[in-house]
C-alpha cells in the first residue's frame, strides 16, 4: 500500500510506519524532481534551497549523472573494493586527485560523513600514538559513536546515551554575533582559549588532532573566520597535531572555492569529504599525504559498502559536471546574489522586540539568516514558523543553530540567476507572512 502520508500510524491492519523520531521539515512528498526543482504529488512545484541537506549539488537527476549511474548499474553494482577493484573507483580517484590540494594524495572511501569522519580519527589517533581529540563549539560532526561524541551543535545529537567516546576536549568558536564582537575580536579571543586549552586540560603531546569545519553546519551556518583557520594551522604545526578539516558540507564548490578552507592559505593534514561528491548517492572519503595514511594499523580501514561502483560512478559524472559547466563560479556568482537580496530583506526585517533577521552571513550557496529579538537572544519561534511558510510559498528551506533560530538557504550549484530572485521573493513574502 503506498500512501502520500508522511506520519502514518499502525492501525488495526497492522500497517508498518516510519520512526517517529523523524521529524520532518517540509510535508512534501516528491513525485520527481530536476534542476533546482521538486515536482510534489500534490501537483505543486517547489524550488528547492535544501537540496538533501546539501548533497545534490548538480541539481536534481543532472542528465549526466543519471546516464553515468544508469551505465553503471548494468554492468557491476557493488564489487566490494578490498575484494575485486572496479574502474568507477580508480577513475574517481584520479579525478578527485585534480581537485584535492597538493600533497592529500592518499584516499579512503565509506558511505557517509559519520564514517568518514570517524575514519579520520582513528588515523589520527593511530599515527600519532595521541589519545585526545579537540573539536569547537558549534561543529556537526555525524550521528555515530565517535561522530556525535564530537559534535556540539545540539544535545539532541548526543543526550541519551552516554557514555560517550572519551578524550575529546571542546575549544570556542570565534561566532562574532553571539558574542557582540567584530570578527578579529572573537577569533583572538577563540584563540586564546585554545592555548589555554592546550595549557589546562589536553597537553600539546596528548593531542592527535583538531577538528573542524571551514563553515559550520548545522551549528548555524558560520563561515569560519580565515585568521581562525591560520591559527589552528600554526598550532598544529607547532605540536605536531594533525589538523582535519571536515568538508562533508562546505566541499565540492558549495562556498564559491572548491573546496571550504580554501578561502583561507591553510591545507589540512585530512580532508573529509562526503554530500555533494556524488550529486545525491551516499559516498565519502578521506584524502591524507600517503605518508601520513600509511601510519595508520593495517585492516583498520575497510567496509562492505565503501567506494560502492554506481556512487563512483555518479562521483566522476559529478565531478565532470561541475568542472564543465563552471560551477564552482557559478556558487560564488549566485552566492553573492543571494546574500545581498538576503541582506536587503535584514534592512526591512530587522530585529524587533518580538524578533526579526539579525544577521545574514555565508558564503557561495551555503546562507543562514539568524533571527533573534533586539536584545539578541535567538527567535526560534520566528524562525520555525518561517520556514513552515516557505514550504507554503513554494520555496523548501531549512532550519539549524543550536537553537534552531538560524533558517539555512542551500541552493543547487546549477542555480540560475531568476531562481535566486524568486527564492528571495518567496523567502521575503514568508517573512513578510510572519512578522505581519
Amino acid at each position: 500500500m503506498i500512501v502520500d502520508n508522511l506520519q502514518c500510524t499502525a492501525n488495526d491492519e497492522g500497517m508498518t510506519s516510519l520512526s517517529p523520531l523523524l521529524k520532518q521539515a517540509t510535508p512534501v512528498v516528491v513525485d520527481h524532481a530536476h534542476g533546482s526543482w521538486i515536482h510534489g504529488t500534490d501537483g505543486r512545484d517547489y524550488l528547492d534551497f535544501t537540496t538533501g541537506i546539501g548533497v545534490t549539488s548538480t541539481g536534481h537527476c543532472h542528465p549526466k549523472v543519471v546516464e553515468a549511474a544508469r551505465d553503471q548499474v548494468g554492468k557491476v553494482i557493488h564489487a566490494q573494493y578490498t575484494t575485486v577493484m572496479h574502474r568507477p573507483l580508480l577513475e574517481l580517484t584520479e579525478k578527485l586527485g585534480e581537485v584535492l590540494p597538493a600533497g592529500l594524495d592518499s584516499v579512503f572511501y565509506a558511505n557517509s560523513g559519520s564514517e568518514a569522519v570517524e575514519a579520520a580519527i582513528r588515523l589520527a589517533r593511530m599515527a600519532t600514538g595521541r589519545p585526545n581529540i579537540i573539536v569547537f563549539q558549534g561543529g556537526f560532526h555525524g550521528r555515530t559513536a565517535a561522530a556525535s561524541s564530537l559534535t556540539t551543535a545540539g544535545t539532541k545529537f548526543s543526550a541519551g546515551w552516554s557514555p560517550l567516546m572519551s578524550g575529546v576536549h571542546l575549544a570556542p568558536f570565534p561566532y562574532a554575533y553571539r558574542y557582540g564582537w567584530s570578527v578579529e575580536q572573537a577569533v583572538d579571543f577563540a584563540l586564546t582559549e585554545l592555548d589555554y586549552l592546550l595549557a589546562t586540560r589536553t597537553a600539546p603531546d596528548d593531542t592527535a588532532a583538531m577538528l573542524i569545519e571551514p563553515a559550520l553546519g548545522d551549528g548555524g551556518y558560520l563561515p569560519t573566520p580565515p585568521a581562525f583557520l591560520e591559527g589552528l594551522r600554526e598550532r598544529a604545526d607547532a605540536h605536531g597535531i594533525v589538523l582535519i578539516v571536515d568538508e562533508v558540507q562546505a566541499g565540492v564548490g558549495r562556498t564559491g572555492r572548491f573546496w571550504g578552507h580554501q578561502w583561507s592559505s591553510i591545507t589540512p593534514d585530512i580532508l573529509i569529504t562526503a554530500k555533494g561528491i556524488a550529486s545525491g548517492f551516499p559516498i565519502s572519503a578521506i584524502a591524507a599525504s600517503e605518508s601520513l595514511m600509511g601510519k595508520g594499523w593495517p585492516g583498520s580501514q575497510g567496509g562492505t559498502y565503501g567506494g560502492n561502483a554506481v556512487a563512483a560512478a555518479a562521483g566522476v559524472a559529478t565531478l565532470g559536471v561541475i568542472e564543465e559547466e563552471n560551477l564552482v563560479q557559478n556558487a560564488l556568482i549566485r552566492g553573492e546574489q543571494l546574500q545581498a537580496g538576503l541582506q536587503q530583506l535584514q534592512e526591512k526585517f530587522g530585529p524587533t522586540e518580538r524578533g526579526g533577521i539579525g544577521d545574514v552571513r555565508g558564503l557561495g550557496l551555503m546562507q543562514g539568516i539568524e533571527f533573534s529579538t533586539s536584545d539578541g537572544a535567538p527567535a526560534t519561534e520566528i524562525a520555525t514558523a518561517v520556514q513552515q511558510a516557505t514550504t507554503g510559498h513554494g520555496l523548501l528551506s531549512l532550519t539549524c543553530g543550536p537553537r534552531g533560530n538560524v533558517v539555512r538557504l542551500i541552493p543547487a550549484l546549477v542555480v540560475s540567476a531568476e531562481e535566486i530572485d524568486l527564492g528571495l521573493e518567496r523567502f521575503g513574502a514568508a517573512v513578510a507572512q510572519v512578522l505581519a
